[in-house]
């Protein structure tokens, strides 16, 4: 008598059932609405304003069924379709890429320092792209693009280097597999440093691209990045209860019935695969995806079948402000937008640990 009734969910975590319903939808609308404004804030701003209610009409036109007056320049279409859909596509899917990878990382090492990064991601990639920029590729399509295969390349090798040295028999200690990415990153930073000083004809632009600048412009790489993304984020969509169960450690997943070192992998696979991906288009990124699945799990919970998917969604839309500020602060000018969120995410970061010295993250 007077007891609330409740459930216990799939991973162990009590739940109410009373208000579940009314309560789901909230962080949805929060998040989806946050990043269906910035989609469109970043389509409008630039050296040519298009105002929002022109990008609909623009998008509208496009439709067989409707019939739309055109009352706006025709460089306008071409500005929008050619130069601010593609850009603005391609932030957003890092963005996504990031948080959910960030998400899954802390949750696999059941850290929350934890970030895409950690076991190599980034160095690997900067290693391999500052080498395929010393090379000198002409700036034509076929050059262009050999900067990200070359990252993504790099990355993924990295990553398996990292998961080989860190095994012990037929395991994967999570502290051996950190401490191999640590190890690893370390190496191949030094050698991305001594490649920069012996390549200066090329310094700017690798600078610019480890701080988080997209060499590229258009559908191409929008179109290239896609089937990746598409596959490691579908994969980590549905990790969120092997990521559960995984908070009670190795042993008390093992005699619940998860197959923890499969599952580890796969984790480390699909994680890999979209941090890689992102890395390759958009350059090395920091604290998207060690600040937002923080943020997401202060306002919404840890569970993780919930956490991955908030975090993917609210990764695009602070993304996007992101690179809307590096665009704007200094016009006509843009910086990268890897420097902006270094600036706002390791203040933003301190703040966090701070307001939740109390509060437990697992």
């Amino acid at each position: 008598m007077g007891k609330e009734k409740r459930k216990t969910s799939a991973d162990g975590h009590p739940s109410r059932i009373q208000g579940v319903r009314s309560q789901s939808l909230t962080p949805w609308v929060w998040t989806g609405g946050g990043l269906l404004v910035m989609a469109v804030l970043s389509a409008a701003i630039g050296p040519v304003a298009i105002p929002p209610n022109v990008i609909f009409k623009i998008l509208l036109s496009r439709l067989s069924f409707t019939a739309i007056e055109v009352d706006w320049p025709s460089t306008f279409d071409t500005i929008l379709y050619q130069i601010r859909l593609p850009h603005t596509a391609l932030i957003a899917l890092t963005g996504m890429a990031l948080g959910a990878s960030g998400a899954a990382y802390q949750g696999l090492f059941r850290n929350p320092l934890a970030d895409p990064y950690i076991i190599g991601v980034a160095s690997g990639a900067g290693l391999a792209a500052v080498l395929a920029m010393s090379a000198q590729w002409p700036t034509t399509v076929l050059g262009m693009v050999t900067i990200p295969a070359a990252a993504f390349t790099g990355a993924l090798i990295t990553v398996g280097l990292v998961y080989i040295f860190a095994r012990v028999g037929r395991t994967t200690p999570i502290t051996t597999l950190i401490l191999a990415g640590v190890a690893v990153s370390t190496f191949t930073s030094a050698l991305t440093s001594l490649i920069m000083l012996l390549s200066t004809d090329e310094l700017y632009r690798a600078i610019a691209w480890l701080m988080g600048g997209s060499t590229l412009g258009g559908w191409p790489p929008v179109l290239a990045a896609l089937p990746y993304l598409f596959v490691g984020l579908a994969v980590l969509l549905f990790l969120g209860r092997p990521l559960n169960v995984l908070q009670f450690g190795d042993e008390q997943a093992l005699q619940l019935g998860l197959h923890v070192e499969r599952y580890k992998l796969v984790i480390v696979a699909a994680s890999s695969l979209v941090a890689a991906t992102a890395v390759s288009f958009s350059g090395i990124i920091g604290f998207i995806g060690l600040i937002v699945p923080h943020l997401v799990r202060l306002l919404w919970g840890p569970d993780y079948r919930r956490l991955i998917p908030l975090a993917m969604v609210t990764g695009g839309a602070v993304l996007l402000a992101s690179d809307i500020v590096a665009r704007t602060i200094l016009a006509p000018r843009e910086l990268p937008v890897g420097i902006v969120t270094a600036v706002i995410g390791a203040p933003f970061f301190l703040w966090l640990l701070r307001r939740a010295k109390q509060v437990r993250f697992w």
